[in-house]
């Protein structure tokens, strides 16, 4: 099988354990800059050029997209679909996952666990809002953030309306959340390959700090989730459309709520963690089911 893995830093631990394991099973694999891809959008006959050169037709690919490039790497993606090649996460599921409002929505709809969530767009309806929510401590996360960051805790109402008041003065989209308190700044991240939960961490968060992100100082731990953490991680892929994904939810008092989809998930922290082969799993979802013209949507919508 011929594959391409669509990242822009082919040192990073992921990227470098993807290889390997697509390596170690016979297969041929390419690391393509995002960024230096251009595209000839031509009727019929989609191309994609990298370095001067037309790409040789791949089996599958495996977007490794940034949030950062997510429109420039999401129309690279959608050129690929339509030239045919199975994507391991498919351009619109990725779309979906990085747009946290929409997330919600569709987590919503699915009746997945989440926390009050709440969105406006006048600042006159701040206290409505925070009201809504249930009052502070108050989680209040910008739209596009990643990572940690652009995620704030207020621990009165007052400093959650000047928060909000300030993320809408810069003209930034914001979803106010409930503190899930009982949670102790702990999180569990699940991940999942091909609607099966193939393994799972609890990642603490560092001293004096409320975000678990790995990034922000965090350790992790393996750990046995709940049936029904299990059935909550599953159904959020699901709802988004991801082959592989990271599901991170917190423990609260009624049961898991989900506060992401990770549409990239970082592979080091859950293998170290864990133990677990995850990347090898990975290249043997794409063995089973790349097939030409799979894609479901075909770049569409």
């Amino acid at each position: 099988m011929k594959i391409a893995l669509l990242a822009r830093n082919s040192n990073l631990y992921s990227h470098k354990r993807l290889v390997e394991a697509a390596q170690a099973k016979g297969h041929e694999i390419d690391v393509i800059n995002t960024l230096q891809c251009y595209m000839n959008i031509a009727s019929r006959r989609p191309e994609v050029f990298y370095d001067g050169e037309k790409l040789p037709k791949y089996d599958a690919i495996i977007p490794r997209i940034g949030a950062s490039v997510t429109f420039y790497g999401m129309a690279v993606l959608r050129q690929f679909e339509m030239m045919g090649v199975f994507p391991l996460n498919e351009s619109v599921a990725i779309g979906r996952s990085r747009d946290k409002l929409r997330s919600m929505q569709l987590l919503a709809r699915e009746g997945v666990g989440l926390p009050v969530t709440t969105f406006a767009y006048d600042p006159k309806q701040t206290d409505k809002v925070l009201k809504l929510a249930g009052g502070s401590p108050l989680v209040i996360k910008l739209l596009e953030g990643t990572q940690g960051i652009g995620v704030v805790l207020a621990d009165t109402d007052r400093s959650a309306k000047s928060v909000i008041e300030a993320f809408r003065g810069a003209n930034v989209n914001i979803l106010v959340q409930e503190f899930i308190k009982e949670a102790g700044g702990t999180d569990i991240r699940a991940l999942v390959v091909g609607g099966k939960v193939v393994a799972a961490m609890q990642r603490t968060g560092a001293e004096g700090e409320f975000r678990s992100n790995l990034h922000r100082g965090g350790s992790a731990t393996a750990i046995k989730i709940s049936p029904e953490e299990r059935s909550t991680a599953v159904r959020s892929a699901k709802a988004m459309g991801l082959n592989v994904c990271g599901v991170d939810m917190l423990r609260a008092n009624h049961g898991p709520v989900v506060m992401e989809v990770n549409s990239s998930p970082g592979l080091e922290g859950v293998e170290k963690a864990t133990g677990k082969d995850i990347a090898g799993q990975i290249i043997g979802f794409l063995e089973t089911n790349a097939k030409p013209n799979k894609t479901k949507t075909k770049g569409k919508g």
